[in-house]
């Protein structure tokens, strides 16, 4: 914009524009284009425009440049490419950029116009879609919003037009009760026909927020029908639930609903518990009362009955009955009447008419008001007036007819009262009004209405109690003077003589001083007249449009105390320069003429600041030098040297300030230490940091003294401690000569120790093998073997057994079975089958292993037949498995599919010769090796730790001395015969004895045709006639504190050679305790116990078992007592060694078995010397396996290894 004069080349054609109308104006066309055009010619039309010879740039905002073609007045801009278009919003369907024209003359833009881009697709629906302000057009068959109409698949199924849309019609409310099984139907414009592989039509309801999808019919393009469907909401406090709604097609393609129907769900028993409530519902939710269930319900619910009817509003001359009355509001009233009584209940009537003329109340007529009147819920009546004598009473209601079925009566007593006015307090105020006005007396709180009077003029309610009204006084209609004072309650009126003074309004005459600071809050001083008679009395400033008040008290008649209201509501340094307010005045009841107080020139002076005491935010002071504050403003320049009023806290304690233009200069009190600094004046509040007052000064005479008690008290303290260290110097050298001598005796017993387990690594196999015996090991035969893979736990299955079958169904029952072999040996049929069994959900993981075991015992005769089954089910189960997604490794993992127990009772089937004649014999010698070795040493009965242990928990750490014993039996079967020689420990409990002879007497007998250690007696014998029964537990039984030990060899002195024999189980009155039921206790209790040595699960680990007499309460030990059992002497613990020391013992332990180890992995795993037994089955299933894992593309060597692991 400059003069013509200023202008170049102004006189050329359109140069220069003198007048708006010469101004150059554009178009652009297109005006607009979709977000996925780019590059596109687009034609600027400069009307009014110089010659543009000289070349023109076209700007895209700050997207892009490009250069225009210039014909004449016109211009051909290039929309911008792909990469300089940025997105649009998601919730935007376009944006607009600056199109501005740059002239390559002057370098400066000469025009501009707003250009947009859009996006169709930002439109999910028909009607957004061909509505919006851009060329967009929808594709009906894709559900797609685009700009380029061709895109569309099928001709008809472009629109562009809104009534070409498919839209839902509004119809009637869709009305549907809950749990009711109800179609919806729909009018509709449009429909689309699903074309081929589109999906149909759905209707789709939020309930909720959880979404609810049911197939729906179209039948035709302008109706279509949400199928029959029951639909459910939560909670019993909505009785009419509106549901979003919405038509789908092909999946998720919605169909517009432009009047946004909805669908709305109802329950008749919602909110609606009693008969007035029900009926009271809008009719078209057809809901009715059943008298039979006292419910509110449908018809088609109610079991009705004509003694018990199902009531409706339609019904004639229906009645709820049972009214009952809850609550009454005005429960007290003056007898004159027109006390408005509220009555709140249930069923209180379906019709005006009906409850009109039976309203009692304390028996008075009570008249309804209809326009209060809410149906079956509540009753407004206004009382008569009462008869003399009647002081109160219920209310009774009558609804229609007077029968007991139709009448309530109310809990609450309604009762008379007569109220009466003592006094008023004010008795005077401004002739302005506003005064609030207190008036005392009896029962003012009765009725429902109250009106006071002064003069003529209404004083407006404010509240009221029994005792009090109050009310707030109206303008003098009749000037000044007295004025009498009427008070009404409903249509009494109360007789007492009060009156009510108007005085002259109040008067400003002064205020001092007359400016303030810019945070308000210093003190004023208003005279004037009248002043006192303003119950509260505030002072008001307007600044800036926005009003702030601050709090007055009246001193007397003429003088009121103030504080200056603030400028702005928070502490502004900033208000530096002095400040006039808008408007200065008062607030004084309804008195108008003093809001604006115009005889004054109140302004305010900016705030005082101050400065930081130090940069750290802490000054250190000595004791007595003054703090001084720095700051600006402090003092304002008001006329006649007034000055603010400072107030400086050191901690809690004010200090003398004295106040300059930019210090202040504050003699602190007599305090020491470090103590916060705060700064006070007017509504400022402030600190500067905190001050540290140290002291110099020599140490007074209470300091010497204290001084030299703590130093005597310390002297004392260390005499004590000399005197203690000297008493346990002398202790600690006793303590480290008795260490000293345990330290060796200790020494010498772990050499003792190491020296031992030296001599036990050289043992010699040969002595251990030399014992085994290789002749009697105990196999099953097959029939046997072959049960128990197949039925594990059951000794007499149905497939050993004829068939059994009760009348003459026999011949059937086998033609039937012969029937259904054909099946089984049909492959299409037994995969179908098992496939069958194993999609059914109560199908159990027994029940697999079950129908597994039976299909392989049926086709134990075909196993050419069974192997085919089997690798198909295995090659259908590793499909699935790796159709699943889960890990390839856990295949076989788990006998979870009959598949793999078949595969299980296959190689069991299969392996049977390899097991019997290659190995079985190096694993029962294993067995064999072990359990010899653990009995080599000792053995706790009770915690199953033993000295040559396989397993560091179960090692004994402690030295136990035992001696080997040979003990002569006597043989059961032959007592002529020689005497067979056990090796037992004098340490093993007397159960542990009878194991070791049953294995030598019972040496190649198996386990299951052996007799049991528990059924039988052992017998020490003596000469012919001396003879001892041997138990666990007797009268001999040594029991310390609570601790029992068991009997052993040792307890009883039996010596090497002795001669003992087993006898079945006898009682003798030597060996039973005194308490039969005791020793019965024991006994059977230690059973179960000590199976260490003679059972196979003697060697697996076991918890420490410690376990009490149930009668004593004693606890029962072997070798060792339980760890966690701390009752052991003090010397006890000294003398043990190191527990450590003794795992020497694993090492001999697994070193003289570790032969049997590697013979019975050569045995399983080597492939020289197998001969005739090599196990052809593990190698035809592993080859299975590797072709289904090349098959499968597997070619992880892990993954192949795990599954024949597995």
């Amino acid at each position: 914009c400059s003069p013509r004069d200023s202008c170049e080349r102004a006189d050329e054609p359109y140069r220069f524009a003198g007048s708006i109308r010469h101004c150059m104006s554009v178009t652009v066309q297109p005006s607009s284009i979709s977000v996925s055009e780019h590059s596109l010619p687009l034609g600027v039309l400069v009307s009014d425009a110089p010659d543009l010879s000289a070349g023109v740039s076209c700007l895209f905002g700050n997207l892009t440049e490009v250069e225009g073609q210039v014909s004449g007045s016109r211009v051909v801009c290039v929309s911008p490419a792909a990469k300089d278009v940025p997105a649009i919003p998601l919730d935007q369907d376009w944006f607009g950029v600056v199109l501005q024209l740059k002239s390559r003359e002057t370098g400066r833009t000469f025009v501009s116009t707003e250009f947009k881009f859009y996006n169709c697709s930002a439109h999910q629906l028909c009607l957004s879609c061909v509505n919006s302000a851009f060329r967009c057009h929808w594709c009906k068959y894709r559900n797609l919003c685009t700009h380029d109409p061709t895109t569309c698949s099928f001709q008809e199924g472009r629109i562009n037009v809104s009534e070409d849309c498919p839209q839902l019609f509004p119809t009637e409310e869709i009305l549907i009760p809950v749990g009711e099984v109800k179609p919806i139907t729909l009018k509709a414009r449009n429909l689309p026909q699903p074309q081929s592989g589109q999906r149909g039509y759905e209707c789709v309801l939020s309930i909720q927020g959880v979404t609810h999808r049911v197939p729906a019919l179209r039948f035709n393009s302008s109706s279509v029908q949400c199928q029959n469907s029951s639909y459910l909401y939560d909670g019993m406090d909505i009785s009419n639930l509106a549901v979003d709604f919405a038509v789908v097609w092909n999946g998720n393609f919605v169909i517009d609903n432009p009047e946004d129907l909805k669908v709305h769900l109802y329950k008749c028993a919602a909110q609606r518990e009693s008969c007035g409530l029900c009926l009271k519902a809008d009719p078209k939710f057809e809901c009715g009362w059943c008298s039979a269930e006292a419910k509110c319900t449908l018809r088609p619910h109610c079991a009705a009955s004509p003694a018990q009817p199902w009531l409706h509003w339609s019904s004639r001359s229906v009645k709820c009955s049972n009214p009952r009355i809850t609550e009454i509001l005005t429960v007290s009233g003056p007898p004159e009447g027109g006390t408005r009584v509220t009555i709140r209940g249930v069923n209180l009537g379906l019709d005006f008419s009906e409850i009109a003329h039976g309203v009692q109340v304390a028996g008075v007529q009570c008249t309804p008001l209809p326009e209060q009147y809410v149906i079956a819920e509540q009753i407004v009546c206004e009382m008569g007036q009462a008869l003399p004598g009647i002081s109160s009473g219920p209310a009774l209601l009558c609804i229609g007819e007077c029968k007991p079925e139709f009448t309530a009566k109310s809990a609450q007593q309604y009762v008379f009262v007569t109220p009466a006015v003592s006094f008023l307090h004010p008795s005077r105020g401004p002739e302005s009004g506003g005064t609030m006005v207190t008036i005392s007396g009896h029962y003012l709180g009765a009725g429902s209405r109250v009106s006071v009077l002064l003069g003529n003029q209404t004083c407006e309610f404010y509240g009221r109690s029994m005792n009090e009204i109050v009310c707030v006084s109206a303008p003098s209609a009749h000037g000044l003077g007295a004025v009498h004072v009427s008070v009404s309650v409903d249509r009494a009126r109360l007789e007492q003589t009060l009156l009510f003074e108007y005085i002259e309004d109040p008067k400003v005459q002064h205020i001092e001083p007359e400016w303030s600071i810019a945070s308000g809050y210093t003190p004023l001083t208003v005279t004037g007249s009248n002043l006192d008679v303003i119950q509260e009395p505030r002072i008001r400033v307007k600044y800036n449009g926005k009003e702030f008040v601050n709090v007055c008290k009246a001193l007397n008649t003429t003088a009121l105390a103030c504080l200056a209201p603030p400028l702005a509501p928070d502490y502004r340094p900033g208000l530096d320069t002095v400040e006039r307010p808008d408007e200065f005045g008062f607030i004084f009841n309804n008195v108008q003429s003093l809001l604006v107080y115009n005889d004054t020139k109140f302004i305010y002076y900016p705030n005082p600041t101050f400065e930081l005491l130090s940069p750290t935010g802490v000054l250190e002071q000595k004791p007595g030098s003054p703090i001084i504050l720095k700051g600006r403003n402090l003092c304002p320049p008001a006329p006649g040297g007034a000055k603010l009023n400072y107030t400086v806290l050191i901690g809690e304690t004010p200090c003398a300030v004295t106040v300059s233009e930019t210090q202040l200069l504050c003699e602190p009190p007599n305090l020491t230490g470090q103590h916060k600094v705060m700064v006070r004046v007017g509504g400022i509040i402030f600190s500067p940091g905190s001050v540290s007052i140290i002291s110099d000064s020599l140490l007074t005479l209470p300091a010497i003294v204290s001084i030299a008690a703590g130093g005597s008290l310390l002297l004392i303290i260390v005499i004590i401690v000399l005197i203690a260290y000297k008493r346990k110097s002398r202790e600690n050298d006793l303590t480290l000569k008795r260490l000293q001598m345990q330290m060796d005796n200790l020494e010498s017993r772990v050499a003792l120790e190491c020296k031992e387990a030296f001599a036990e690594l050289q043992t010699d196999i040969n002595e251990l093998t030399s014992d085994l015996d290789r002749s009697g090991i105990p196999y099953l035969d097959y029939r046997t073997y072959a049960m128990r893979v197949l039925f594990p736990g059951i000794e007499d299955h149905p497939v050993l057994r004829e068939l059994e079958v009760q009348g003459n169904g026999q011949q059937s029952v086998e033609k039937a079975l012969k029937l259904f072999a054909q099946l089984i040996n049909n492959k299409v049929f037994l995969l179908t089958f098992i496939r069958t069994l194993e999609l059914q959900r109560s199908f159990s993981m027994r029940d697999r292993g079950n129908v597994a075991s039976l299909i392989m015992t049926g086709l134990q005769g075909k196993l050419e037949y069974a192997t085919d089954v089997l690798k198909q089910l295995l090659s259908d189960l590793i499909e699935k498995n790796l159709e699943n997604k889960n890990h390839p490794k856990l295949l076989l993992r788990r006998t979870e599919s009959v598949a793999e127990k078949m595969l299980t009772n296959w190689f069991a089937f299969l392996l049977h010769k390899f097991l019997k004649e290659c190995a079985g014999e190096p694993l029962f010698m294993l067995y064999c090796a072990i359990k010899q070795q653990m009995e080599k040493g000792p053995i706790d009965a009770i915690t199953g730790e033993a000295r040559y242990s396989l397993s560091e928990d179960k090692l004994i750490r402690q030295q136990i001395e035992y001696k080997t014993l040979i003990l002569n039996c006597v043989n059961p079967d032959n007592e002529n015969s020689p005497e067979i020689p056990v090796k037992v420990l004098n340490c093993d409990t007397i159960t542990q004895v009878k194991e070791k002879i049953l294995d030598a007497v019972y040496k190649n007998v198996p386990y299951s045709q052996r007799p049991r250690a528990v059924d039988m007696d052992l017998e020490w014998r003596q000469g012919r006639i001396a003879r001892v029964v041997l138990q666990d537990e007797d009268i001999t039984t040594k029991i310390e504190g609570d601790w029992k030990r068991l009997n052993t060899l040792m307890h009883y002195q039996v010596s090497d050679r002795s001669v003992v024999a087993l006898v079945p189980k006898q009682t003798s009155s030597y060996n039973i305790p005194a308490s039969a039921s005791i020793s019965r206790t024991s006994i059977s209790r230690y059973d179960s116990t000590f199976r260490y040595t003679g059972s196979p699960d003697s060697l697996r680990s076991r918890a420490p078992m410690i376990t009490p007499d149930l009668e004593s309460g004693v606890k029962v030990w072997h070798l060792v007592k339980n760890h966690d059992h701390g009752d052991q002497k003090e010397g006890d613990r000294g003398s043990k060694m190191v527990s450590e020391i003794y795992l020497t013992r694993l090492l001999a332990t697994k070193g003289t078995l570790q032969k049997f180890v590697d013979d019975l992995f050569e045995t399983l795993f080597s492939t020289v010397h197998r001969g005739s037994a090599l196990p052809l089955a593990i190698k035809y299933m592993f080859d299975f396996l590797d072709e289904q894992a090349d098959k499968h593309g597997i070619h992880d060597t892990d993954v192949r290894h795990t599954w024949k692991s597995n």
